[in-house]
């Protein structure tokens, strides 16, 4: 979930600052002052330990904007003018770019140990720590306080299970923590790092990185640079949960992507409509043969899941196609040889685009955000646009918990049919989800699966969450009955 914090600030800034600086036709001249003028030298730095150190990571993320990760830097001392003219020169990203990377310049804060022994310590004669430890990695000082000895620590736990004081204190890595998949680990220089075989793209550890290291790949001047040659049509293919994203009346929102430069916007919850005729006429089908249950697959970052982690829950999974798919094969007939880009709220659908040759870049809801900023658009003054497509109520709802199965089960036709939902992958849902796999039974015939609490609509890279982008949803979503 996109929770407001000042490091999504400090990021969304920096690229609308490097989009003004392209708009006004000055990213070559400026850019290498850019980490100078954004920390003057008198500057106050928070949570760094000096500004040259802020103005190094501020350079490595305006590194990421631009579509750059570690792998690209060959010379530490290449100049970011030479990044920004080997970006506008690029035909696309490197076709193995990762997905989420870690610029390691910037990961650097977390402590390397899990477990610490705190001033409660009373140095009691039960000393449960020091009985309960595997590896006699506790011993007791002078002043007869308990102490964890690190080179022999393991961090099992289980002398912050024991304790009866609750002295001794987990020290969680906010990354490792909620990746619910463990594909974050530090290596020996204790830089986290993101196994690729093991990642699904949800985007937990990018929003739950305190120093703003995780980025997802950026693909914003690659569209910007297309839009400025006018050579081929620009589409734009907004996710449903675009309902929940800006304070501004959804007509108004599309009219800021014409703005843009955008030739033409297709609303994907008009694909939406094709995935739920083809889901509910699968689901009949599997019942009809006997199948004990199926889950839904529009959401990526649960399909990368069950490739990846579960593949023996592959079988119940729906074949039927995500709402992207659809509306992306639909714009691909309509503009022939146009470039398409999908505006999402998550980082997992980069994954899903790779494997989609309808699908040309994919932008999230935050990066539209800082372009619209950056470009100096005023939503509110733009000319409303609504595409030649309509999609229903039910297709648009495709956004919030529940809307899939709700759909689906309007469409099926029998209101009587009833539905898990799983509205947020973590550990606990993982396990559920294997259970299901391995006894082959679930709570009801169909489950719906989303990688994120309260649906699409709070996805990590949304620009807006909770109760605000709720409301903001439902109103927009009434206009649709």
């Amino acid at each position: 979930m996109a929770y407001t914090n000042n490091i999504m600030y400090i990021r969304y800034q920096l690229l609308a600052k490097l989009v003004s600086m392209w708009k006004d036709d000055v990213l070559l001249r400026d850019i290498d002052r850019l980490p100078v003028e954004l920390h003057p030298r008198k500057q106050k730095t928070q949570g760094r330990c000096c500004v040259y150190k802020e103005r190094a990571v501020t350079k490595y993320k305006t590194l990421a904007m631009m579509g750059f990760d570690m792998e690209d830097e060959t010379d530490e001392t290449e100049r970011l003018s030479s990044y920004a003219k080997r970006m506008m020169e690029r035909n696309g990203l490197r076709p193995d770019k990762s997905i989420l990377s870690v610029m390691d310049e910037a990961c650097s804060s977390c402590r390397k140990v899990n477990y610490e022994v705190s001033n409660l310590c009373v140095g009691c004669a039960a000393q449960f720590c020091y009985n309960n430890c595997p590896k006699d990695a506790i011993y007791y000082n002078k002043k007869e306080k308990a102490v964890i000895d690190h080179d022999k620590c393991i961090s099992c736990g289980k002398c912050h299970q024991v304790c009866p004081y609750h002295a001794v204190v987990y020290l969680p890595v906010p990354c490792e923590e909620a990746c619910p998949v463990k594909a974050i680990s530090k290596d020996e220089y204790g830089i986290e790092h993101i196994d690729p075989n093991k990642c699904i793209y949800c985007g937990k550890c990018m929003n739950a990185c305190p120093f703003g290291a995780i980025f997802d790949a950026c693909t914003v001047f690659d569209v910007l640079k297309e839009i400025r040659k006018k050579e081929r049509k620009i589409v734009a293919m907004v996710a449903p949960s675009i309902l929940a994203q800006f304070n501004q009346p959804i007509e108004k929102v599309l009219g800021a992507l014409k703005a843009i430069g955008f030739d033409d916007v297709l609303e994907v919850a008009y694909g939406a409509e094709e995935t739920i005729r083809r889901e509910a006429e699968e689901f009949k089908e599997k019942m009809e043969h006997g199948a004990e249950f199926m889950t839904t697959s529009c959401c990526s970052a649960y399909v990368q899941l069950v490739k990846k982690h579960i593949p023996e829950l592959m079988p119940y999974v729906s074949s039927t196609g995500s709402p992207m798919y659809y509306i992306a094969e639909y714009a691909r007939k309509k503009h022939p040889g146009a470039i398409n880009v999908f505006i999402a709220p998550c980082a997992s659908k980069r994954a899903e685009c790779n494997e989609n040759p309808n699908v040309d870049y994919v932008w999230t809801f935050r990066e539209l955000d800082a372009v619209i900023e950056g470009l100096g658009i005023n939503i509110a003054d733009c000319e409303p646009f609504v595409p030649e497509e309509h999609a229903g109520h039910d297709a648009h709802g495709f956004a919030k918990t529940g809307g899939v199965f709700a759909a689906v089960k309007n469409m099926v036709g029998d209101q009587s049919l009833q539905g898990t939902i799983i509205a947020n992958l973590d550990k606990k849902s993982i396990a559920q989800l294997r259970v299901f796999a391995k006894t082959k039974k679930a709570p009801s015939k169909m489950i719906e699966v989303m990688a994120c609490p309260g649906g699409c609509i709070s996805g990590p890279c949304s620009c807006n969450e909770g109760m605000p982008a709720i409301r903001q949803f439902d109103a927009e979503l009434k206009k649709k009955e």
